[in-house]
């Protein structure tokens, strides 16, 4: 199945809170998305289908300074707060800027989340769980 990029804005503009994310990569998932990848810098983020061809979006208008320091124990923190449904997206981005977060890569398939520094290490990955 081949995904839009309007498809996808509509499941996105569902999510309010980290809370919502599970939901949201079941429905994506179920457009036909694959995998993706969010570049905190720019707001962009290129959506792939399994013939890995991507879709790119136009900035969310989110771009964010990202920090030459990554710190893993910040970005804990600050993923533990956006996945209890304490911040939204925007706040979200910001602060994984502020903890070194250049991108972030996410494979619906594997079910797992990487969040990239500026340098290409993982600071961390962590798997989606699945909707409650």
């Amino acid at each position: 199945m081949s995904f839009t990029i309007e498809m996808v804005d509509d499941i996105r503009s569902k999510a309010k809170t980290g809370a919502d994310y599970p939901s949201e990569v079941q429905a994506l998932k179920s457009i036909g998305v694959v995998a993706y990848d969010y570049h905190v810098e720019t707001g962009i983020t290129h959506y792939f289908s399994k013939e890995r061809k991507p879709i790119q979006s136009k900035s969310n208008g989110l771009s964010a300074f990202v920090s030459e320091m990554a710190s893993r124990e910040k970005l804990q923190h600050i993923l533990k707060i956006h996945q209890a449904g304490q911040t939204d997206f925007p706040t979200f981005c910001k602060q994984a800027g502020e903890a070194g977060v250049y991108k972030w890569v996410a494979d619906l398939t594997q079910m797992n989340v990487k969040y990239v520094d500026k340098m290409e290490n993982i600071i961390i990955e962590e798997s989606i769980p699945a909707p409650k």
